[in-house]
């Protein structure tokens, strides 16, 4: 997943006099306006940092607002949508659409959303019945009973199930268990002993404290409802993985059938459980991580009623925070948007609204988007762009040297066989049964999150849906599917702001989206965990060992480049966690460019802007990434995400380009200089 966030969903040469030394003296071709070069540092040497070279004026031009923990490309493409997005929300809000339609149902969420007198009128009264039920346990065995119940309804409290194409099984939709139930990102915040992180965990348990006392506690029953629900939540991160350890695809696959994980379980009647989530004629379930359920298990015998009640409340108000009155609303912010991401002040309720009518019905909106803002002639453009990047790829695989025939002969057919989603869906999600009104924020969410939970559940015992979207038009991201070989480009991850699509020229573009997107997107189905599935997409070994031995070598030393770079004071980049990302940058760069090379574009080689052709979808790719952030997010993503921080995107995977040293004259003793030896090269 390309990812800006997150999704997925940030950015990376000497002077114009060194330009020089490497440009052909042609006949410049002109543009207006030329954002490319209007956005150059011509103060850095793209041999040091191509990110600052290439995005430089932009990042001063354009200062983080104090809403936000970042601001990017992808932000500004998402102000843009926003803005049509408000503009549908707001008509249908004002209008009367018939009962049960679309219109009524975007102008109805959006009015209860921004409706903050009736929100603050009905306090915590729409969590009343789950806050009943918690405070109703009488034993630890009836637990099990509300955390299906908070399941259905988007809490995800203790368990984490959701429903997928089996990995082995590309043909059939399975429920999977995956580690879950904490409040903080990941184990690591749990036990990281690191200045930063210690005080994220001294303000987590204020901030617990803070919302029990919100729900009425009183400060020491507050308090020690907070030390429960620390406790409880440690021990759980101590029984889950690492990030990088998720990412092993067998390490995280165990098959197992409903009796079976009642011995994982002991004293958890798993049949009864799956049927209180609404879960009928299971046979076999996938647990993501055997070792963390062994130890729900153990804790449900062995702590205490009230711990778990509080944690349950806990789970409960975190979940609906931002949809209940301000007071909620806002100490919800100042932790999670504050404290952990360094952010100073709330952003637009109105947005806040679209983003949560987005995860409730994404697609009745994108129906509408679409039909405005992406012409059959955009839509054409990319679309064969995508054949142009396959085919530069197949031309890739078809050259490798370390690659034997037979194991070439199994990449090409997979790659032949990736399905190209552009745009947006033939068929449309149908949200007729979805019921939304005026009445009550925080239980529209509900009731969306209840839908999208029967929607899943649904697909159990169904035939594959291979033409579904797991994305909206409108999400500035784009995504590779192991288990359907799929690549899913929205609409919107091919805008640029400021500019129309038919005013860019084929060099931005090829690395905008050529390079950051469409390749990376297709490398992702050949990366270090992509590679393990085959043409059908199931997970299954297809590499001749030989072979295998060698991938994993060049995968080691892309792994090794990014473990030595340090972000903030001392903080390495998690060279195994973010490979998949790190490959897909790479093998997009090089890939689209071959693409690139065969276009008129970079035939004629004619400047514009004073930049060559090929200098210009370098730094296309590098708009893709445009972008800084608060060191607060920046310490986050460290910890959390399996993307490297954008400006390491762009000048890590450069470093390894022989045509970026060619094109920006990079010579040893630049910091981005790397000799042929220690160059990775993988597809």
């Amino acid at each position: 997943m390309k990812n800006f966030n997150s999704l997925c969903f940030f950015m990376f040469l000497s002077g114009a006099w060194l330009l020089s030394a490497c440009q052909k003296k042609e006949k410049e071709k002109t543009q207006t306006p030329d954002l490319i070069s209007s956005y150059l540092d011509t103060t850095v040497a793209p041999g040091n940092d191509f990110f600052q070279y290439a995005n430089g004026t932009w990042l001063k031009k354009h200062p983080i607002p104090a809403s936000e923990s970042n601001w990017s490309i992808g932000k500004e493409v998402q102000n843009e949508i926003y803005a049509r997005l408000r503009r549908i929300s707001e008509t249908a809000s004002f209008s009367e659409g018939n009962p049960g339609s679309n219109e009524q149902k975007i102008g109805d969420f959006y009015h209860s959303g921004l409706d903050t007198v009736t929100i603050e009128n009905q306090g915590i009264t729409p969590l009343k019945p789950e806050l009943d039920r918690i405070a109703a346990l009488k034993s630890n065995a009836e637990i099990p009973t509300v955390v299906a119940r908070l399941q259905t309804i988007g809490v995800n409290a203790l368990i984490g199930p959701f429903v997928e194409q089996d990995a082995k099984n590309s043909e059939q939709m399975a429920l999977y268990l995956y580690q879950s139930g904490l409040g903080l990102p990941n184990r690591d915040y749990y036990f990281n002993k690191d200045n930063r992180t210690q005080n994220i965990r001294r303000e987590y348990g204020k901030h617990l404290t803070k919302m029990f006392t919100l729900l009425g506690q009183n400060e020491g029953t507050a308090k020690k409802n907070s030390e429960r629900v620390l406790r409880l939540e440690t021990a759980l991160a101590k029984a889950s993985r690492k990030l990088e350890d998720l990412r092993d695809p067998y390490a995280n696959y165990h098959k197992m059938a409903v009796t079976e994980v009642n011995k994982l379980t002991p004293g958890i009647d798993w049949q009864n459980w799956l049927s209180q989530m609404q879960v009928q004629k299971l046979d076999s379930i996938i647990v993501g991580q055997p070792e963390f359920y062994r130890t729900v298990g153990q804790l449900l015998k062995t702590t205490p009623l009230p711990d778990w009640q509080a944690y349950l409340q806990w789970q409960l108000v975190h979940a609906f925070a931002e949809q209940l009155p301000k007071a909620f609303d806002d100490e919800h912010f100042r932790f999670y948007g504050n404290v952990m991401q360094g952010r100073k002040l709330q952003r637009a309720r109105w947005k806040r609204v679209l983003d949560e009518e987005e995860n409730a019905m994404g697609e009745v909106l994108g129906k509408l988007f679409v039909a405005d803002y992406f012409s059959p002639a955009t839509k054409k453009r990319y679309e064969t762009m995508v054949d142009n990047v396959v085919a530069a790829f197949r031309e890739h695989i078809q050259q490798l040297d370390w690659m034997t025939p037979p194991t070439k002969e199994k990449a090409l057919a997979k790659l032949n066989k990736i399905t190209k989603k552009v745009g947006y869906p033939n068929k449309w999600k149908d949200f007729s049964d979805l019921k939304i009104d005026r009445s009550s924020y925080v239980q529209n969410v509900m009731r969306a999150n209840e839908w999208w939970y029967r929607y899943h559940l649904n697909k159990l015992g169904k035939p594959v849906d291979r033409n579904e979207w797991s994305m909206t038009p409108q999400t500035y991201n784009a995504y590779y599917n192991p288990s359907n070989n799929e690549i899913v480009l929205p609409a919107a991850i091919f805008a640029i702001p400021g500019i129309r699509d038919e005013d860019s020229d084929d060099a931005i573009i090829y690395g905008y989206a050529g390079a950051s997107t469409i390749g990376h997107e297709l490398t992702h189905g050949f990366d270090d965990q992509g590679s393990q599935f085959d043409a059908q997409g199931n997970l299954k070994n297809w590499w001749a060992p030989k072979d295998q031995t060698l991938f994993k070598k060049k995968v080691n030393e892309i792994v090794k480049q990014f473990n030595d770079y340090v972000v903030l004071d001392s903080l390495h980049v998690n060279g195994k966690a973010t490979a998949g990302e790190n490959i897909a940058d790479l093998g997009g760069i090089v890939i689209a460019l071959d693409a690139f090379k065969k276009t008129e574009q970079y035939k004629k080689d004619e400047k514009i802007g004073g930049l060559t052709p090929i200098q210009r979808y370098f730094l296309g790719y590098a708009l893709g990434w445009q972008g800084h952030q608060r060191d607060e997010r920046l310490a986050q993503q460290i910890l959390t995400d399996v993307h490297s921080p954008a400006k390491l995107r762009v000048n890590g995977p450069m470093s390894d380009v022989p045509e970026f040293y060619q094109a920006f004259n990079v010579k040893p003793g630049q910091k981005l200089y790397r000799p042929d030896s220690l160059r990775v090269k993988i597809w």
